[in-house]
């Protein structure tokens, strides 16, 4: 039976190694031979997710280099397992051993340990974010597959708190430590980012991930619709709580005659004059930029006295140290952008078997 670390059905991945482990990694299974990939191409989305980035992210220190063990030959694919190694440099578990017999509000302590009946208590082990390296590098594979198809995929911080971006400039998002395209809102972010910090707390966000040149008939119709499989993907990056397509739960303000997307011809395809649905119909890509949203929680992880018990459900308080992000935004980015690759090389590679002759 899964153990749920594999995700994915012909572009497949399977991510293992814990936070404070010696190591952390993927093996993806389904890639075609023949593509060109190199160290550098997995490093560059693997630095974008990397801890002490900036002063709003966790300042423990990780390089992060990747190493690729197999699957490659000559800069190009083979068609076998690409197996992804990064090493742990700098996990602390000492601030763990005054906790590990507590569980800490809004982790996965009591969780994983009322189903397995054992838990790695340091830093969170498998449920820690730092299990999403894998994903990253595994999304690096994904994205340069599809470019092949002329597919590119984008992400940023539309709100953090209270704090929401009215302008899209592109070019910024990567000059701030947000990743926001309104500048002017990611300055307001980062000074609420740190106001949160300083009181020993932290705050939630919302990403936006839009994909584009994805064409029409990715997904399957029932349930591996393509919005389906994409709203799992995010639903399954640590601390993000919900996922919209489109209009999302706007839909539920508007009339069915305000919602519903007319179809035009542009040049030589068929599209829609408005894009509500997000670029997905009946669980199938339309051909229109596909816009998904996740929410983020605040990080469970602050340093504010709380409530909770011990294993033996005794009443305790607790405070959680180490080095923790006061707001998983930032980082969250490239995680969300990897698990939206994922899912469209799936569904690109799913497509080329549903139909004798692509068109």
């Amino acid at each position: 039976m899964s153990s749920g670390n594999t995700f994915g059905r012909i572009f497949r991945i399977t991510t293992w190694g814990e936070s404070h482990g010696p190591a952390i990694g993927v093996v993806v299974d389904g890639c075609p031979a023949g593509l060109a990939l190199s160290a550098a191409d997995i490093q560059k989305e693997l630095d974008r997710r990397r801890v002490g980035q900036s002063k709003v992210t966790s300042q423990r220190q990780e390089a992060d280099r990747v190493e690729i063990l197999s699957g490659l030959f000559q800069g190009q694919t083979t068609g076998t397992p690409i197996a992804l190694l990064v090493w742990n440099r700098d996990a602390d578990s000492s601030k763990y051993e005054s906790i590990k017999h507590l569980f800490r509000p809004g982790h996965a302590d009591f969780t994983y340990l009322a189903k397995y009946g054992i838990r790695d208590y340091r830093g969170g082990g498998r449920a820690s974010a730092r299990e999403t390296v894998g994903r990253v590098a595994a999304g690096a594979i994904a994205k340069k597959l599809l470019a092949q198809s002329g597919i590119e995929i984008l992400g940023y911080t539309t709100q953090i708190h209270t704090i929401r971006a009215e302008k899209f400039v592109p070019e910024e998002i990567e000059r701030n430590p947000v990743r926001c395209p309104d500048p002017d809102a990611a300055q307001k972010m980062v000074e609420r980012i740190l106001e949160a910090r300083k009181a020993g707390d932290s705050v939630g966000g919302i990403v936006e991930v839009v994909a584009r040149g994805v064409p029409a008939g990715l997904g399957e119709p029932v349930f591996d619709k393509l919005d389906a499989d994409l709203a799992k993907g995010l639903m399954s990056i640590p601390a993000v709580k919900g996922v919209e397509i489109g209009s999302g739960f706007a839909a539920a303000l508007l009339f069915g005659s305000e919602h519903n997307d007319p179809f035009v011809r542009k040049g030589e395809r068929i599209g829609t004059l408005s894009n509500h649905a997000g670029g997905i119909l009946g669980g199938i890509s339309t051909g229109e930029e596909i816009v998904v949203r996740m929410v983020v929680k605040p990080t469970s992880s602050i340093l504010r006295e709380q409530q909770s018990v011990d294993v033996e459900g005794n009443p305790v308080s607790l405070r959680v140290e180490g080095r923790h992000d006061p707001c998983v935004c930032p980082r969250a980015v490239p995680i969300a952008e990897a698990m939206v690759a994922l899912v469209l090389a799936d569904h690109l590679l799913r497509q080329r078997t549903d139909r004798l002759f692509l068109p």
